[in-house]
């Protein structure tokens, strides 16, 4: 079977790797689509995602759907040929945080495809992957393959839309029109805001956060803009920049709450972190997800709309061109890497 292997910084490969067997409480699953996510993209490009760096060849992938084989001894879920997602965190269950009901921050969880610990967690971008079974998750009815390979990253737009409390009938600032920042968009919207106002330096990636239901788009380099608000009750940072960081604390209302769930490069990031203070701003990260997942596949279900984030769909044997149309904001949203062509 063909996989997608990253070995070192642009070294990117796709080869031929062993179909494995599911071990006792595993599922195989015959992957379709998986989502080329701005991780991936980081270690593709820079050979690591913040402090997490690659220390040996990483099977990339955490955005993965596709249907069940078979499971291994004392395993069951959804019956073969099931269509699936698959949930890409396994928390140890046991930490601080897995007892106190935060198992996204889980201080051993394991991702799949990430190098945050070592030997690194391979990830599902490979034509058949096992994964413990209680991470399948079965469809709900009418939805495809295609459109549920966007569950994961609005799994991670949802929870931190959550980390932001009540955000109905306020108006919400979006800093970043990635994937994320537009699967935020959509969150935001279904949970209720009034108004989604969207800023990012691309104008096709604006394009796209209205296709996702934002109000305003507002192009970042342009303080002229008339789009621009005076301010704002929420603001979700998805650019992962300390410009966006410090662009949302100068627009939050005084005594708002502004979420950072860009990840920040390494490091000190400079920022007008005395307004924090000064307005009682109140500033919370947000990292991945849990059970929002299943909340993510129900949404997806029941809107249509979310299609037009996926920009492209590109056959594993094209891998080193998906990335890099997935790395240009200019001419891409959401690209999938298809397992079955």
């Amino acid at each position: 079977m063909l996989g997608c292997v990253i070995h070192g910084q642009g070294d990117l490969r796709v080869e031929e790797l062993a179909v494995p067997d599911p071990g006792p409480g595993q599922a195989l699953v015959a992957v379709r689509y998986g989502g080329v996510c701005g991780s991936d993209l980081h270690y593709w490009r820079h050979g690591g995602v913040g402090d997490f760096r690659l220390k040996e060849p990483m099977v990339l992938g955490h955005e993965v759907v596709g249907t069940v084989v078979s499971y291994g001894a004392g395993a069951s879920g959804p019956v073969a040929g099931t269509a699936v997602a698959v949930h890409p965190a396994t928390p140890c269950g046991v930490c601080p945080e897995c007892a106190d009901g935060r198992r996204n921050v889980c201080r051993d969880t394991r991702y799949l495809g990430s190098a945050a610990r070592f030997p690194h967690v391979q990830g599902g971008f490979a034509a058949h992957m096992v994964v413990p079974a209680e991470q399948v998750r079965a469809l709900p009815a009418g939805l495809e393959l295609r459109r549920a390979a966007l569950a994961e990253p609005l799994s991670v737009a949802l929870h931190a839309v959550r980390r932001a409390g009540t955000v109905a009938g306020k108006h919400v600032l979006v800093t970043g029109a990635g994937p994320i920042g537009c699967l935020v968009v959509a969150a935001a919207k279904a949970a209720g805001a009034a108004r989604v106002t969207v800023t990012d330096l691309v104008p096709r990636a604006l394009e796209y956060a209205r296709v996702a239901g934002a109000d305003t788009v507002v192009r970042a380099d342009d303080p002229d803009d008339a789009g621009w608000p005076a301010e704002v009750d929420v603001v979700i940072e998805a650019s992962g920049v300390a410009a966006g960081l410090d662009t949302g604390l100068r627009l939050v209302r005084r005594g708002g709450v502004v979420v950072q769930l860009g990840m920040l490069p390494p490091g000190q990031s400079p920022f007008a972190g005395n307004l924090v203070v000064s307005r009682e701003i109140e500033l919370r990260g947000a990292f991945r997800f849990d059970g929002e997942f299943d909340e993510a596949l129900r949404l997806l279900a029941a809107e249509a709309s979310f299609d037009g984030l996926v920009s492209a769909v590109l056959p594993v044997a094209q891998a080193e061109a998906a990335f890099a149309l997935a790395a240009d904001r200019g001419r891409s949203c959401k690209v999938l890497l298809d397992f079955a062509s």
